[in-house]
């Protein structure tokens, strides 16, 4: 029995902010899109990711309402590398769903982000990417 790649189910619609987009853009994307992660790169290399959640940790809830004040808005101007996390794990398409699967148990992360050789971003893969597969394949228990 094969096991399958990160390749099979990842995902290869990623949105690429630069290490110095403000935060307004980032949270444009979130706003915008169905997406919960958004990677950062630098010259095409992959240098970090930025989740929703680290997102609403340093924004302001006040920001979009009546109660709103300028420092609220500022902490829209900060950039994108001042937030992300950039101690990546990151794995190759053809690596198993099982090294995901251990990544995850072993790691308070949400995604992994699936780079090539040059460390360019090709994919990524979240814990539903893996929930989703399991619920789709046939195990055979002993």
């Amino acid at each position: 029995m094969s096991v399958m790649s990160i390749q099979k189910i990842m995902s290869t619609r990623i949105v690429t902010v630069e290490m110095d987009d403000s935060l307004g853009v980032v949270k444009e994307i979130f706003d915008n899109t169905r997406f919960h992660h958004i990677l950062v790169i630098d010259s095409d290399k992959l240098v970090g990711v930025i989740s929703d959640r680290d997102l609403l940790k340093v924004i302001s809830p006040n920001i979009g309402t009546a109660a709103e004040t300028t420092r609220d808005s500022e902490t829209l101007n900060k950039c994108a590398h001042q937030i992300m996390t950039r101690k990546l794990i990151t794995l190759k398409p053809t690596s198993s769903i099982i090294k995901a699967i251990q990544i995850f148990n072993t790691e308070n992360i949400s995604c992994i982000p699936i780079i090539n050789n040059k460390h360019q971003a090709v994919g990524i893969v979240s814990w539903r990417d893996i929930l989703r597969t399991i619920s789709h394949t046939e195990f055979i228990v002993n």
